[in-house]
């Protein structure tokens, strides 16, 4: 018995007993011996994905990464579906599925990256032995191959026994389709059905974490009215306060109360005001105003990011009776749209995080922790909260300058995240108390 082999014999002794720790352990060396295996052909395929512009609102491109990979998932003997995103305004989603009885995993990823057909930044390119360089190679074409190669091994080695995959690549994560609740609603209706949730985004691009929570995002609409008049009038009866002293109201007293929260941030990104003022779709403003008028409308625009969904509904209610004690003869509305919602640090998304740090200590990959939820933003994985049991991201290839054109990927997490999330579906899916109804 190799030393490896030792190692994991002995820590699943622990968790399945002795009569079964050997058999599990052959297993698991048979799914590491396979992960090596794949390398050559695995960097390959992430080579010509990432060559393959597919920028969220290039719909051919969209679809082209996903004929490329529907290929590799054939060729590894896994049936996948397209699904046209016509409803939503993007290109569409490829899911796949294969097992009938066990633990029920849900795995995500997506195809879309942020750099358009126009972007100058195209091309695949080894920078050294461990730094590889292209658009999207870590957020998250590679995170995609990874998952790919999990399932292989796992279906190879014989493990996908007592397991039942659905997978999940949306093709707008980078900029989601409306409406949003038709844009996630597979991934929904495979979160509901699933036990353990896994994500194959790049996290914070540091393999000694992993994301257990990550903070929802939903933007927010004010507006402001005031009473017009000439600005010699201000703050005399019948005239009011204006609506720009309104706005400076309420967004200072969302401050005020709610900046001491943790983990809970509000973001005023734009804002423009006078006597007429437009914000549209793109995010464009335009306002006319004199400054001897006193203002009569503002609107802004912003964000929220929380925690929990109790965090979230505790902040909206708060900046909804803000908005409500309005100065004199000023109205103002506060708009939610939709968005992406927290994925909750629950117990069992840190039992998950638990057993993902013993597989790597065991594989001598170090400590793997909670990230900071501060440092993971939204993403498709969020959507299964309140509906799995567990859920774990950040298990993709990691690197750093995502979403610039700097983007590099750290070639070393390839093979070391394909391990260690294998071994930790396989544990999950072998463990009779881990999974609690």
């Amino acid at each position: 018995m190799t030393k490896l082999n030792f190692i994991v014999f002995c820590a699943l002794s622990f968790v399945f007993g002795n009569n079964a720790a050997q058999a599990n352990a052959d297993t698991e060396a048979r799914i590491l011996s396979l992960i090596e295996s794949y390398q050559l052909k695995a960097r390959q395929l992430l080579r010509e994905s990432v060559a393959i512009n597919s920028g969220t609102m290039n719909f051919d491109g969209v679809k082209l990464v996903a004929e490329h990979l529907k290929e590799a998932y054939l060729e590894a003997g896994i049936e996948t579906e397209w699904l046209p995103g016509d409803e939503f305004g993007r290109a569409g989603h490829l899911t796949a599925q294969i097992g009938t009885h066990g633990v029920k995993f849900v795995l995500i990823g997506h195809l879309d990256t942020v750099f358009s057909q126009e972007s100058e930044f195209q091309a695949y390119q080894e920078v050294d032995e461990f730094h590889h360089k292209g658009p999207g190679i870590t957020d998250m074409k590679g995170g995609n191959v990874i998952m790919l190669h999990v399932l292989k091994a796992l279906k190879e080695s014989g493990a996908l026994q007592n397991m039942q995959v659905k997978v999940i690549l949306t093709g707008d994560e980078e900029k989601s389709g409306k409406p949003l609740r038709a844009a996630r609603a597979a991934l929904i209706e495979a979160a509901k059905w699933a036990d353990v949730a896994i994500g194959f985004e790049d996290g914070d691009s540091d393999p000694r974490t992993a994301v257990i929570a990550r903070r929802g995002a939903i933007s927010w609409t004010l507006s402001v009215k005031g009473r017009p008049a000439h600005s010699s009038q201000i703050f005399r009866e019948g005239y009011g306060d204006g609506a720009i002293y309104e706005a400076a109201r309420i967004l200072n007293t969302f401050r005020e109360r709610l900046a001491s929260l943790p983990n809970l941030t509000f973001n005023p990104g734009l804002i423009v005001g006078g006597t007429e003022s437009h914000i549209g779709e793109d995010a464009n403003a335009t306002a006319f105003g004199k400054a001897n008028v006193i203002a009569q409308t503002v609107k802004v625009k912003g964000d929220l990011r929380a925690l929990s969904p109790e965090q979230l509904s505790l902040a909206k209610s708060t900046m909804l009776a803000i908005t409500q004690q309005n100065l004199a003869l000023t109205s103002a509305e506060l708009v939610f749209n939709e968005g992406y919602p927290p994925l909750a640090p629950t117990e069992g998304n840190k039992k998950l995080l638990a057993l993902f740090n013993q597989i790597s200590l065991e594989l001598g990959y170090g400590t793997v922790e909670a990230v900071n939820p501060r440092n993971a933003g939204a993403a498709d994985i969020s959507f299964t909260s309140g509906h799995v049991l567990m859920a774990i991201d950040g298990l993709g290839l990691m690197g750093d300058g995502g979403h610039t054109i700097h983007e590099t990927a750290d070639m070393r997490t390839f093979e070391q995240n394909m391990k260690r999330a294998a071994l930790l579906m396989y544990r999950v899916a072998n463990s009779s108390n881990l999974i609690e109804p």
